[in-house]
């Protein structure tokens, strides 16, 4: 790694044998590492403390977020090792890919007008549970340049410090919404056709999911009123869940109050799972649990852009929306 001066920043709450994976991916490279715990209790610092991270844990009376713990990261390793040029954001939950750094940095060494790139991330288990392999579905987003990228990828320094690091307000979406800051700074976000992490997600549950998905709305949501003025994908995704959300409630609301016939608008309903479940497969067949679970998502993303905003009258400060 001569030549380039590259970081990590790593940010968990009890992820357990997820973090050991994810410190001994990280391990041996001879980069400086800083690992930013959240609150955990299942010896997660001990476990950073000796792959010789340096350690910063969260100050428990304030609200935990990720952006405020990468940016807690991020000012420790600056601190650390002045001279960075780069930094590789990672989730506790995720492993590096065996020479995405090397070819992250030489990117960024060739086009010193991207201030961001990512690569693929992947699900560790993706045929555990249909949550999971929605998840691996959920990360392959089209390469070259993109508008956002996920919580992993590799950042300039100096374009990250122009424009602040992450809102530490944010409790999620905080990723699209640094991106938007940089494009509008006139830097450019590039994602690679390269194994960057991966990830497990582990869920196993449908109230995992569905809690997974109202933070999703919730992020929708709020990151959105941030940019109402940019054409921003997101913007989109809070119209679309909150239409898919009425047109599935009206047939039902509609056949109590009026009569049985108003159930035979509910026939849009599989229509949408059938369409959405064409563009993935399963042994060689429409994936119709996919396309379901993805709309009934929608359900979850509504009642998550509802409590953003129901907060923001009562002007209440959002809380932490875990899944895990």
């Amino acid at each position: 790694m001569s030549g380039t001066q590259v970081g990590l920043v790593i940010i968990g709450r009890n992820e357990g044998p997820r973090l050991e994976r994810c410190l001994a991916s990280a391990a041996g490279r001879g980069l400086p590492c800083a690992y930013v715990d959240s609150g955990s209790t299942d010896g997660s610092v001990l476990a950073a403390k000796r792959a010789q991270a340096i350690v910063i844990e969260l100050d428990t009376s304030l609200p935990f977020s990720a952006a405020r713990a990468r940016n807690a990261g991020f000012r420790a390793l600056k601190a650390a090792a002045p001279t960075l040029d780069y930094v590789q954001f990672i989730d506790g939950d995720c492993e590096l890919a065996a020479g995405w750094i090397e070819a992250a940095r030489d990117f960024l060494n060739a086009h010193p007008d991207v201030a961001i790139v990512c690569g693929r991330r992947r699900e560790r288990f993706p045929q555990h549970s249909i949550y999971n392999r929605v998840c691996d579905i959920e990360w392959n987003t089209p390469v070259g340049e993109v508008q956002m990228c996920g919580g992993d990828f590799l950042a300039r320094v100096a374009a990250f410090e122009a424009v602040g690091g992450f809102r530490d307000s944010l409790i999620a979406g905080e990723e699209p919404d640094l991106c938007l800051r940089l494009t509008q700074a006139s830097w450019r976000i590039w994602r690679l056709d390269h194994e960057m992490t991966l990830h497990d997600a582990a869920i196993s549950t449908f109230s995992q999911w569905w809690r997974r998905a109202i933070r999703s709305g919730h992020a929708f949501a709020e990151v959105s009123s941030l940019h109402r003025d940019r054409d921003f994908a997101w913007h989109r995704n809070v119209t679309s869940a909150l239409a898919w959300t009425g047109i599935m409630i009206a047939p039902l609301a509609g056949a109590l109050l009026v009569d049985g016939r108003a159930i035979l608008g509910a026939l849009v309903i599989p229509l949408q799972i059938h369409r959405i479940a064409r563009r993935q497969t399963l042994n060689g067949r429409p994936d119709y649990g996919y396309g379901a679970l993805i709309l009934i998502g929608k359900v979850a993303e509504t009642w998550g852009i509802l409590k953003f905003y129901g907060r923001r009258l009562r002007r209440e400060k959002s809380g932490l929306i875990e899944y895990k």
